[in-house]
């Protein structure tokens, strides 16, 4: 059966439109699964760039507190150091004015009374040997006479204290005694240096408060 030449115009018309409609279709489709890997393209690289700027921003943040903290230790460290070059240097002056005791005879033999006294009282034994400095003999016997009385009217009972002319303290220091029991194997050392020492020791606590405030790290106090 042979077909019209109006029934194949129908048929290519037909054939045309149905082509038409599916690459119309296609296209449609091409599209829209463009879109959809154009969209997952972008939301995987807006994320990578999202990571690696977060990766970016924590290296950066961590740098940060890193070199604050290195900073905050390297300034506090230098405080402290300050700090304890102003303390140094107020003990060094204090020391230096300790050479200047033994040049005041009557106040020097005060200090060397309340000294010997005080050793002797700290031992409570009937016999005591003083070291001293060999400069300071004629005083210290002077000192002795006082320092016997003191303790013998507190304690109620004699006290013979001699010096050791075997040994006497070095000349380089500022004075005081070191007061020794009679068996020899205790001593109380009442040098100027090592009370200046003690007194340091002691005091420092108040002279860091008074000089620089309390320590805002500091949670208990004595």
């Amino acid at each position: 059966m042979t077909l019209s030449d109006e029934q194949l115009t129908k048929m290519q018309a037909f054939i045309e439109k149905e082509a038409k409609e599916k690459a119309k279709e296609i296209r449609l489709k091409a599209d829209e699964e463009y879109e959809i890997e154009k969209a997952s393209i972008v939301r995987s690289e807006s994320s990578a760039i999202d990571s690696t700027y977060e990766q970016k921003l924590k290296k950066a943040s961590l740098s940060q507190q890193i070199t604050k903290s290195t900073i905050g230790n390297k300034t506090r460290l230098k405080i402290l150091s300050e700090k304890d070059a102003i303390l140094n240097e107020i003990f060094d002056n204090a020391e230096k004015e300790l050479k200047k005791i033994a040049t005041d005879e009557k106040e020097y033999k005060k200090v060397l009374i309340g000294l010997i006294e005080e050793g002797v009282l700290a031992l409570m034994e009937n016999k005591i040997t003083l070291r001293i400095r060999e400069a300071d003999k004629k005083i210290v016997e002077s000192a002795i006479e006082e320092a016997s009385k003191n303790f013998e009217d507190k304690s109620k009972f004699k006290v013979d204290i001699s010096i050791d002319e075997s040994e006497y303290l070095s000349k380089d220091i500022a004075g005081g005694v070191v007061i020794i029991n009679g068996s020899g194997k205790i001593e109380v050392n009442n040098t100027l240096e090592e009370r200046l020492k003690i007194l340091s020791e002691e005091a420092l606590p108040a002279i860091r408060l008074e000089l620089f405030g309390p320590s805002p790290t500091r949670k208990f106090f004595d």
